[in-house]
């Protein structure tokens, strides 16, 4: 999905003229609209590990909320600070506004947050081994009220009556007078993280720990059922809404999307299992391993003053020339940030050993 995102940015900056009218620029944004889902669906599967192991390390339901909600503030700040870092290259031609955007990183700080927070309460309630059910319910329950609300937070609920930067990251309102589907607030976005959230928690029930082939081929076949589900009720004759927007904050949008994660999530499984995964080097999986990372950096190289090509002024294969190029290079800054870190480690271990061999020399 790294990859995914990057062809989308590098297309979407460097194609230009009649390039941009083309059926293979059309594809190629297409392509671009699961990675923002699968990254804060992912974060939700990810936050779940976090809570388990450390609710088996005895901690309070409180400290539990302590740690997580740290970690979603330390990405939140990241990611004020990767919009003024962003703003101080663009300086002279970005608006001082852009200091505000609410961007996908900002949403999975925040989301990591409000997942913190629910976590808490359902604990806090239920702190021993009946938590798990608890957990998946209200998790799965706040996933479907943040889709269900967005429609009418974006049109006839619209809390006008706040400062645009804070709306804005209720409905992406930005300061433009109107929610901008380009941006990435609340509703909908961090439905995807606790949507993620909840089935990191049924897979790390013990039942589905020891079937674990069987919970992802039903996982797969949920998924499907519910993309259909969804294309049902859209052509059904039910109109829930004063404004229906499909593509933007349709609940049912929402259903189709989350049911294909499950899909991928599911063929991902399968692919680690018995597929090539099992082979050796996987160029995608290095680039998830460093995915903040690429990300931060390509985005300056594609779409910033570092460019690597003039932006929307060539063809289909400059661009994906430019594409190549990219992908080579944060291939490479990848390899280079897991063997840095490989080698942190390892001499962190090697001291730890010799201390240990040595204790009156430490």
């Amino acid at each position: 999905m790294t990859g995914c995102a990057g062809q989308t940015h590098c297309y979407d900056s460097w194609l230009g003229g009649s390039a941009r009218k083309t059926t293979f620029f059309m594809w190629s944004q297409l392509g671009g609209t699961l990675p923002a889902p699968l990254f804060l669906f992912l974060a939700g599967v990810s936050f779940a590990l976090v809570v388990e192991k450390l609710r088996h390390k005895g901690l309070a339901p409180s400290q539990i909320a302590r740690t997580t909600i740290r970690r979603g503030a330390e990405i939140f700040a990241l990611a004020l600070l990767f919009r003024l870092q962003e703003f101080l290259i663009a300086w002279g031609w970005a608006p001082w506004s852009d200091l505000l955007r609410v961007d996908v990183l900002n949403i999975i700080g925040v989301s990591m947050i409000l997942m913190g927070i629910v976590c808490w309460a359902v604990l806090s309630r239920f702190p021993d081994s009946r938590h798990r059910l608890p957990l998946i319910g209200a998790t799965a329950g706040v996933a479907l009220a943040i889709s269900l609300l967005t429609p009418p937070l974006w049109t006839t609920w619209r809390p006008r009556w706040l400062p645009w930067p804070i709306e804005s990251y209720i409905n992406g309102v930005h300061n433009l007078g109107k929610p901008q589907a380009w941006l990435f607030p609340v509703f909908p976005w961090t439905a995807f993280a606790f949507a993620g959230l909840a089935i990191g928690f049924i897979l790390l029930s013990e039942r589905m720990r020891n079937h674990e082939n069987q919970f992802f081929a039903l996982l797969g076949a949920g998924g499907l059922g519910l993309i259909f589900l969804a294309r049902w009720f859209e052509a059904g004759p039910w109109h829930w809404y004063a404004v229906d927007d499909f593509w933007h904050t349709s609940p049912n949008f929402f259903l189709i999307r989350a049911g294909i994660l499950m899909v991928i999530f599911s063929a991902v499984y399968a692919w680690c299992k018995w597929g090539l995964g099992q082979r050796g080097f996987s160029p995608l999986a290095q680039l998830g391993q460093t995915s903040l990372l690429v990300y931060w950096v390509h985005i300056e190289f594609v779409y910033g003053r570092f460019s690597i090509l003039p932006k929307r002024a060539v063809g289909i294969r400059t661009a994906s020339l430019g594409l190549l190029a990219i992908f080579v290079s944060m291939l490479l800054l990848s390899m280079m940030r897991t063997r840095l870190k490989f080698r942190r480690l390892a001499g962190a271990s090697g001291r730890d050993s010799h201390a240990m061999a040595h204790p009156a020399n430490s």
